[in-house]
């Protein structure tokens, strides 16, 4: 266990959960490619959404798919430097299309064997239908939960620490990183509309290297 003993007075910040929003810019003639990929990629594998043992997305040769890989990488790489992680870190991107039509929705899970897990959004429902729904639905929003259990039994107000979850609603050209043993949760899409994202996670290329030191 690393020794803190001589760390100067003042607060530390101890097992923060770093969650990075990264909005691509140069976005939206990228992502007209990408819906007509996954369409045509549904037409032939009606259950791709879930079968994540189909061919991954990342190693198709497709340009759009060259110019999204290209920012995984270096959304990864901002990630890592915003940690400190200042030596060599090598990995792979396994990934998959989602498509969510009316109803649709991820149940609350993580992704194991990965460092971290992200989506692209490629396209948001721009309306949701008139259903006499509670007023706390939050339709294609995803959200994330604290993996400290419990850790909301002591919440006062305006303490940033005590929140048991965080909700998104994504837009297109947005992209989520985080760590991959987060839960989270994709809610219903409540709209005609679909809603398509690219979800991928970030496997170690595993080193000694990598071991923290423990003394």
């Amino acid at each position: 266990m690393a020794d803190h003993q001589n760390i100067e007075n003042g607060v530390i910040d101890l097992w923060p959960t770093k969650i990075l929003r990264r909005r691509l810019d140069d976005h939206e003639a990228w992502n007209k490619e990408l819906v007509k990929l996954v369409r045509d990629l549904e037409r032939s594998n009606k259950n791709q959404t879930t079968d994540y043992l189909a061919p991954d997305f990342f190693n198709m040769d497709q340009e759009a798919v060259n110019w999204l890989r290209g920012n995984v990488n270096g959304t990864v790489i901002e990630y890592l430097k915003h940690l400190g992680i200042d030596y060599p870190v090598n990995w792979t991107i396994t990934g998959w299309p989602n498509i969510n039509r009316f109803g649709d929705y991820h149940d609350t899970h993580n992704h194991p064997w990965s460092y971290l897990s992200g989506t692209y959004y490629v396209k948001m429902p721009g309306s949701k239908e008139p259903l006499q729904n509670r007023s706390d639905v939050r339709p294609g929003c995803i959200t994330f939960y604290d993996p400290r259990p419990g850790v909301n039994m002591t919440a006062i107000k305006n303490d940033p620490y005590v929140d048991p979850e965080y909700t998104v609603l994504p837009e297109p050209g947005l992209m989520l990183l985080w760590p991959a043993f987060i839960n989270h949760f994709v809610h219903p899409n409540l709209s005609k509309e679909t809603r398509i994202s690219i979800s991928f996670n970030i496997v170690l290329q595993w080193s000694e290297d990598y071991l923290p030191d423990q003394g």
